[in-house]
C-alpha cells in the first residue's frame, strides 16, 4: 500500500511539474485587454484582447481568455475600449530619403491656411543660420488651405527676406526666393533642362517659379543643390522621422528609392540605425538608378554586390531588407505625374523600349523582383508589351518573382487583365488626394471617377497595396490616404471617385495591411493579427470603423507596437514612449513645429 501511495504522489508531482512547464511556455510577454481588436483575417474577426510572445501573436480572444496566458513576467496594457488594428504598411513611401532630409525640412503637411504656412516660413527664416536654407519639400496641396491657392513669389520673398528659400509643390513646380536664385547663381540666361523652364514675368525677369513641363529634373537639381546635413544629423533625423511614422500607426514601409537618392551613399542614416538593431519600423527597399543612360551599369553593380533579402552584412528578420529594382528602371520610360503639364508619351523617346527590355532581362537573369513607375494607361500598355516579350523569351522566369506597377491612375481594363495574367500586382498611392483638382482641370471630372480604378483592380483578383508616395508627392500621413480611398475626396474636399470606386473601411484597411505585405512577399508574416503573425499593431485615437467619414483623416495612434515592443506612446500611454535623442541641428524646423501639423 505504501508503495502504491508513493507511486501516486510521484505521478501527481510529474503532472504538476508538466503543468507548470506548459504554463510557463504558453505565458505571454505582452497582453492588451479591453480593446476592439480588428484581426483583419478572412472572416474580419473582431475580438477583445491580444497576447504576444517572442515578437509574434500568440492568441486573440476575449479579455478573460487572454488573461489566462498571463504570468508574473507578462506586461499588461489596458486599451480602455480603444480600437486596435494591424500596423499600417505603406507600400510606396520614400522612407530612407524622408529620414535623410527630415530635420532640415519645414513641413506644410496638414496646415489649414496659407496665412499660417507663410507665418511658419517667416519664423523659420529668422532662426535659419548663414549657409543654410528654408525648405518646404512637398507633401501639401494648395487646396488644403482655406485660401485655395498657391503662395505668390512676392509672399515667399516677403516672408523669407535675405535667407535663401525653396518651396516645392509635388514634382510640378517650385519657388526660389530672390536670395535662393542668387545663392544658386541662376539668372535670366540660365538654361533649364529639356521639358522644364524658369518662369519669367512680362518684364523678362525671373519670377522665381520653376516649372516642370513635365520633366522634374529642374526641381531635382534644386533639391540636390541644397546644403546637406551631417551624418549625425541624418541619423537623428531618421530616428525622428520613423517615430513620426509610428505616431500614425505605421509599422512597415516599402521604400521605392527616389531621384537624387543614391545607394548606398545616401542610405547611411537608416543603415546606422539598422546596424544597431534599433529599427522601429520594418523597412523593405528597392534600388532606383540615378544616372540617365547608365541605369544598366548601375543595376549590374548592385546585383553583383547585394543579395535580395539583406543589406551587406545586415540581415534582420524582415527589418531592413533589399527587395529588388525600381520604381524607375530606365529614365526613358518615366511618365511624370505632373497634372499641371501635358501627358508625356513614350513614343517621343526613341530608346525607351530597348532600354527597358535590356534592364528587365537583367532582372530576370539575376532573379530580382521589380516595380515600375507608370501613371498613364498608355504607358502601362507599352510597358506590358515589353514585359510580355521578355517573359516569353525567358520561359516565364521574369514574372516568376514578384513584380508590380506603381501608381496606375489611368490604367485601362484590358491592361488589368494583362497584369493579372502575368501574376503582377499594383501599388496605388494617394497622389490624386493632393493633385486631383489639377487632374480634373486637365482630363475632366468623368475620367477622375476611376482614377485609379481601385475597385476594378481588386475585383480582377490583382494583388493591390496602398500607400502615400510621401514625402514629396503627397504627405506621409496614411490617414488622409485612407480617407481618400473611403470617401473618394481630395484633401481639399473635391469629390473625385464615383460610388462604384469607393472602398469600405475594411477594404481600405486591408490594402494598407495585408495588401501591402504582398508587395514585399511578406503576406505570410504580417498584415493580420492571426496567431503566429508578427506582433505589429497600433491602438488608435478613435474608432476608425465608426467615426464620421471626415474624421478618418485626423486619426492617429496612441500606442504602436513593433515586434512585440512599444515603439510609440502618447496620451494615457505617454510614459511608455521610448526616449528619443534631442533634435539636431538646433535650428531644425522639426524642433519647433514637429512634422505633420495636427491642429
Amino acid at each position: 500500500m505504501k508503495q502504491l501511495i508513493v507511486l501516486l504522489l510521484f505521478a501527481v508531482s510529474l503532472v504538476s511539474c508538466k503543468t507548470v512547464q506548459n504554463s510557463s511556455a504558453e505565458a505571454a510577454d505582452l497582453i492588451v485587454t479591453n480593446a476592439k481588436v480588428a484581426v483583419m483575417d478572412n472572416n474580419r474577426t473582431t475580438t477583445e484582447a491580444i497576447a504576444v510572445k517572442d515578437g509574434k501573436i500568440l492568441k486573440t480572444g476575449t479579455t478573460a481568455e487572454i488573461l489566462k496566458l498571463k504570468s508574473d513576467g507578462t506586461k499588461v496594457i489596458d486599451a480602455k475600449g480603444r480600437t486596435l488594428i494591424p500596423g499600417l504598411n505603406d507600400s510606396h513611401l520614400h522612407l530612407t530619403r524622408g529620414g535623410r532630409f527630415y530635420n532640415a525640412e519645414l513641413r506644410w503637411d496638414g496646415v489649414k491656411t496659407l496665412k499660417r504656412a507663410l507665418e511658419m516660413l517667416k519664423e523659420q527664416a529668422e532662426r535659419t543660420p548663414d549657409g543654410q536654407w528654408v525648405r518646404v519639400i512637398g507633401g501639401w496641396s494648395p487646396y488644403q488651405f482655406e485660401e485655395n491657392r498657391f503662395p505668390t513669389p512676392e509672399e515667399i520673398n516677403e516672408a523669407t527676406g535675405d535667407v535663401p528659400a525653396f518651396v516645392l509643390y509635388l514634382y510640378s513646380r517650385g519657388w526660389l526666393n530672390k536670395a535662393g536664385l542668387k545663392a544658386m547663381d541662376i539668372d535670366e540666361n540660365t538654361e533649364a533642362p529639356e521639358g522644364s523652364k524658369f518662369e519669367k514675368g512680362p518684364d523678362g525677369k525671373l519670377t522665381g517659379v520653376l516649372l516642370a513641363e513635365p520633366n522634374p529634373g529642374i526641381l531635382y537639381a534644386r533639391i540636390g543643390g541644397l546644403p546637406p546635413l551631417s551624418e549625425q544629423e541624418m541619423v537623428n533625423g531618421s530616428k525622428q522621422f520613423y517615430r513620426e511614422l509610428n505616431s500614425f500607426g505605421i509599422t512597415s514601409g516599402i521604400d521605392a528609392g527616389g531621384g537624387g537618392h543614391k545607394f548606398p551613399k545616401d542610405y547611411t542614416g537608416t543603415k546606422a540605425i539598422a546596424e544597431k538593431g534599433e529599427m522601429p519600423i520594418r523597412l523593405s527597399y528597392y534600388l532606383f538608378p540615378q544616372n540617365k543612360g547608365e541605369e544598366y551599369a548601375e543595376f549590374q553593380e548592385w546585383m553583383a554586390n547585394n543579395k535580395i533579402g539583406q543589406n551587406g552584412e545586415i540581415h534582420l528578420d524582415h527589418g531592413y531588407e533589399l527587395e529588388g529594382g525600381g520604381e524607375f528602371l530606365a529614365w526613358s520610360v518615366g511618365d511624370f505625374e505632373n497634372f499641371l503639364a501635358p501627358q508625356p508619351m513614350l513614343e517621343d523617346r526613341p530608346t525607351w523600349r530597348e532600354d527597358l527590355k535590356k534592364i528587365l532581362k537583367l532582372h530576370s537573369d539575376n532573379g530580382w523582383p521589380f516595380r515600375i513607375h507608370a501613371t498613364y494607361g498608355e504607358t502601362i500598355a507599352h510597358i506590358l508589351d515589353v514585359i510580355e516579350e521578355v517573359n516569353k523569351e525567358t520561359n516565364g522566369k521574369l514574372t516568376s518573382n514578384r513584380w508590380l506597377i506603381d501608381h496606375a491612375e489611368t490604367i485601362k481594363d484590358v491592361e488589368l487583365k494583362r497584369i493579372k495574367a502575368l501574376n503582377g500586382g499594383i501599388a496605388i498611392q494617394a497622389r490624386m488626394a493632393y493633385a486631383g483638382e489639377y487632374f480634373v482641370e486637365r482630363y475632366g471630372a468623368e475620367k477622375a471617377k476611376q482614377a485609379p480604378p481601385v475597385k476594378k483592380m481588386m475585383d480582377a483578383g490583382i494583388p493591390v497595396g496602398a500607400g502615400t508616395d510621401g514625402t514629396r508627392v503627397a504627405s506621409y500621413n496614411p490617414w488622409p490616404a485612407l480617407y481618400w480611398l473611403v470617401s473618394g475626396k481630395t484633401v481639399g474636399g473635391l469629390q473625385l471617385a464615383e460610388a462604384s470606386n469607393k472602398l469600405t473601411r475594411e477594404e481600405a484597411l486591408y490594402l494598407y495591411t495585408k495588401g501591402s505585405a504582398w508587395m514585399s512577399k511578406e503576406e505570410d508574416v504580417k498584415g493580420t493579427l492571426e496567431n503566429g503573425m508578427y506582433a505589429d499593431f497600433t491602438i488608435l485615437s478613435d474608432d476608425y470603423f465608426s467615426v464620421p467619414e471626415e474624421q478618418i483623416k485626423s486619426l492617429e495612434a496612441v500606442l504602436t507596437v513593433v515586434n512585440g515592443k512599444v515603439v510609440f506612446g502618447s496620451k494615457e500611454y505617454q510614459k511608455m514612449n521610448p526616449p528619443l535623442p534631442t533634435i539636431i541641428p538646433e535650428w531644425s524646423p522639426v524642433k519647433y513645429y514637429g512634422g505633420y501639423q495636427r491642429q
